[in-house]
């Protein structure tokens, strides 16, 4: 089985063409694609939580 694909917060940003700010605003109300952190402080977005965000974004 292959692993997810996990992207970095500034992968996941340049994709969307969002700010860290506005991205974090969307997290505070609900809005923003999954986020998983790590150990190490640092986030995480998979591939698949970040299409199924664009899903239901375009719906």
């Amino acid at each position: 089985m292959a692993r997810a694909e996990k992207l970095t917060l500034a992968e996941v940003l340049t994709e969307i063409q969002m700010s860290r700010a506005a991205f974090y605003r969307m997290r505070a109300r609900g809005q923003a694609p999954r986020i998983r952190k790590l150990p190490n402080g640092q986030v995480r977005v998979t591939r698949a939580d970040l299409d199924a965000w664009w899903d239901k974004c375009a719906a």
